[in-house]
């Protein structure tokens, strides 16, 4: 641990450039309410989001550098700290709130008014913020070469390349252009099918592809071995278990939902494969998924007992005392101030449905949960970080507490998602404020600027994140086939079975005994149990991704140094087209809702269509990343 102090940051610490400016502060605003607009829509979409920080850092510099030719690499650094904000606490958010859009649409309670909405996300955003601060220098500063943060050190390694930031940009500028105006032929003209269907009646198994560019864009990022395992779940789910379904059990009529009549046979007559996956499947996976993410919190906690032990350690024995410019943080007093003032809104203020008890149960789990979310993002990397088990042990312990204080009914259920909410929250904004301040950290950032920067996108997050949520429930509606919101709909299934049982235990026990036989089989569970939970449709366009970069990396006569730099600009192009197709999904919208229709009634170019799009799609992807021309 000596030789931390001799590390030396790209700008040292005696010098003083531009960092904390309006320029960084604008711009990281805007990023952050575009990120987390685009990251809510592909979360309620897939179940999954993806990081805002190395696009946020390469806009900044195409648009710093190039556009108004300063060369402030610290400015940059803040915008991406401000930008990156608005993805994380989208993801914290989409993942339960949607929970009690759903109860709304059953007539159980009112719809959560948007104070509730932007309280609930501030609270948590900047609890997550003021409850990382003083593990900074034990965490980042004290294990410097032990805690490597891959993406807060990939992140530093794009801003000092600058000198490419001009065509970065472009290559994530041009996937979101693209990714535009895919989507707005899908959805907005409507002259190619969303789906690419081909169903097997005699064989009663379904496969198809949706004919989207983020989820194309997803599947590249999360690489071919995380897209083959959630493809491999829709395959077992679509044409495994529903032939199965139907081949045992056509007169068979389940009683749920509560008032269904029809036979599983008159199910699929009248809604196909589909309908047999919504009433039956589903819940296989949900109950596989709750199971993955309880056994990732067990695999790890020992990590979490010893993470948290040390964290506690090291922040009482490594004060920081160090006056210079680099080791500055906000004071302690401002922080316990700012944790005192959450929790007090949290548990006073009407419109947050959390009692006294509630908001003692966020105090302690906040703090535990970002303490080990912090220090587990160091060692593993954000994509390995079990927020979703966190925030399924944080709702089971909720729920059970609630239910024996007394309060039982949709009042507890409420209030059991709202503590799940700011849960999930915290650990998500603990973990991305890590990775910016270990970016800082490496280029010479003033770590308290950048701590009012995530406090500041976490403010510009929280303000835009309810106008959002309730702009795709009006458009769409939670739980249909736009926005299935996958993550919160699990999470108000495991609520109401706590409360009320009523759920068919049977399936979500068939999917806790297949997720336990695939852990024993050392198969990912996670990814396996999201392709099973979620329509096969989603999970072959994703597996394209997968396989396009996986085709990427395979090429021979290529050096391993050319390898990385495509690779690395085909995710930048991926990360445009997601923000590009979330952007546009949230216009169209606002059309649907102002009543402008954008169809040209009359022409569809069916199946043919939906395939030659694709196909385009993918020539694009690999135009932007291994056929893309180098600057002279």
């Amino acid at each position: 641990m000596n030789n931390n102090k001799e590390f030396k940051p790209y700008i040292p610490a005696e010098k003083i450039t531009p960092e904390f400016t309006v320029t960084s502060i604008v711009m990281g605003i805007i990023l952050a309410v575009v990120f987390g607009a685009a990251n809510a829509y592909l979360g309620l979409r897939v179940g999954m989001t993806v990081s805002a920080s190395i696009p946020a850092a390469v806009i900044s510099m195409g648009v710093i550098r190039v556009i108004m030719k300063k060369n402030s690499i610290l400015e940059s650094n803040i915008v991406q700290t401000i930008g990156s904000a608005g993805e994380s606490l989208a993801a914290g958010a989409i993942f339960t709130m949607p929970a009690l859009f759903l109860w709304a649409e059953e007539g159980l309670c009112e719809k959560p008014g948007l104070v509730e909405i932007t309280l609930i996300a501030l609270c948590g955003g900047v609890l997550g913020v003021l409850f990382m601060v003083p593990l900074r220098n034990a965490l980042i500063v004290k294990e410097h070469a032990t805690l490597l943060y891959p993406e807060g050190t990939a992140c530093a390694e794009v801003l000092l390349a600058g000198e490419e930031g001009g065509s970065n940009a472009s290559t994530v500028f041009t996937g979101m252009g693209l990714a535009a105006a895919f989507k707005f032929i899908v959805d907005g003209l409507k002259v190619i099918p969303a789906d690419v269907a081909v169903a097997f009646k005699s064989f009663k198994g379904e496969i198809g592809m949706e004919v989207y560019p983020a989820l194309l864009g997803v599947g590249y990022i999360v690489g071919p071995r995380i897209a083959s395992f959630m493809f491999v779940g829709s395959i077992v789910g679509w044409l495994v278990i529903i032939p199965l379904i139907c081949l045992f059990g056509p007169d068979t009529v389940m009683n749920y939902p509560l008032g269904n009549t029809a036979s599983i046979m008159e199910m699929y007559t009248n809604g196909g494969a589909a309908a047999i996956w919504s009433q039956y499947v589903k819940y296989i996976g949900a109950g596989a998924i709750a199971t993955g993410g309880i056994i990732s919190l067990i695999k790890s906690l020992p990590l979490i007992v010893s993470t948290f032990r040390d964290s506690m350690k090291s922040m009482k024995n490594g004060k920081n005392t160090s006056t210079a410019r680099t080791a500055q943080d906000l004071p302690m007093n401002m922080i316990l101030v700012g944790i005192v003032a959450m929790v007090f809104i949290i548990w006073i203020v009407p419109a947050i449905p959390v009692n006294l008890l509630g908001a003692a149960m966020i105090v302690i789990f906040g703090f535990f949960f970002a303490t080990v979310s912090s220090r587990m993002v160091g060692l593993i990397g954000s994509s390995n970080n079990p927020v979703s088990g966190m925030a399924i042990a944080t709702l089971l312990i909720a729920t059970f507490a609630i239910k024996a204080s007394g309060q039982t009914g949709i009042g507890g259920m409420t209030g059991a998602i709202a503590i799940g909410s700011v849960i999930c929250i915290v650990a998500a904004i603990a973990g991305d404020t890590s990775q910016d301040l270990k970016t800082g950290y490496l280029l010479g950032s003033t770590p308290k600027k950048q701590q009012i920067g995530e406090l500041i996108g976490v403010v510009a997050a929280a303000l835009a994140i309810g106008g959002v949520l309730y702009l795709l429930d009006a458009a769409y509606g939670y739980g249909g086939a736009d926005v299935p919101a996958p993550q919160a709909t699990l999470m108000k299934m495991i609520v109401e079975g706590i409360m009320g049982g009523n759920l068919p235990w049977t399936l979500v026990f068939i999917g806790v005994f297949l997720a336990l036989g695939l852990e024993i089989l050392h198969v990912p569970v996670m990814p396996f149990a999201i392709g099973l939970y979620l329509p096969i449709y989603l999970n072959v366009t994703i597996m394209l991704g997968g396989v396009v970069r996986w085709a990427v990396g395979k090429r021979k006569n290529v050096d391993a140094k050319t390898k990385e730099k495509q690779e690395t600009d085909g995710t930048l192009y991926c990360a445009g087209m997601i923000a590009g197709e979330g952007l546009v999904g949230i216009v169209l919208a606002i059309l649907t809702l102002a009543g402008v229709k954008t169809a040209i009634n009359g022409v569809n170019f069916g199946n043919i269509g939906g395939i030659a799009l694709m196909a385009v799609m993918i020539l694009c992807l690999l135009k932007f990343s291994i056929w893309k021309k180098k600057k002279a």
